[in-house]
């Protein structure tokens, strides 16, 4: 060992540089590219996942804004519909009203009519009974013997009906 200082062998140093190489490379290709290929399939399952949940929720939030879109115009339709029909019930108020009030009015004026016919009946039958009743007592005088006698009995009983002092 002449001429190396402090016992340094490099071919020693060269062989474990060497088997380090080895085993590295060993290690590469037996340890870190499966590894590491693993880790990107598994990288790029789960970027494919989240896509596919991406996707999804953008469906259903694309769902919910229609279906609220939707919700909003049954909403207003609805709304609209029970303004029209308040308005249909208000215009079938007044027109019933309307009808009534004519009713009212021509039953008002039937009445008037029945009960103006029915006084021109009693009057027609009272003057009736009045001519008759003169008849019979201008016949009465005329065929009595006694004209004074039926004209006294006449204006007692005239008397009787009148109360007492009135006349």
């Amino acid at each position: 060992m002449s001429g190396i200082p402090l016992n340094i062998d490099f071919q020693q140093i060269c062989l474990h540089l060497l088997n380090f190489t080895l085993l590295f490379a060993g290690l590469y290709f037996l340890l870190y590219k499966p590894v590491k290929n693993f880790m990107t399939k598994r990288e790029e399952e789960y970027r494919i996942r989240q896509d596919t949940a991406d996707e999804v929720l953008q469906k259903a939030m694309d769902a919910k804004s229609e279906y609220e879109g939707l919700l909003a115009a049954a909403e207003q339709e609805i709304a609209s519909k029970k303004k029209t029909a308040a308005e249909e019930m208000e215009q079938y108020r007044r027109t019933r009203e309307k009808e009534a009030e004519e009713d009212a009015r021509k039953i008002v004026t039937d009445a008037r009519d029945e009960a103006k016919a029915v006084r021109e009946q009693i009057v027609d039958g009272a003057r009736k009974e009045i001519t008759e009743m003169v008849e019979k007592a201008a016949e009465k005088i005329l065929l009595s013997e006694d004209v004074s006698t039926t004209y006294d009995a006449f204006l007692e009983a005239a008397e009787r009906s009148v109360p007492d002092g009135e006349s």
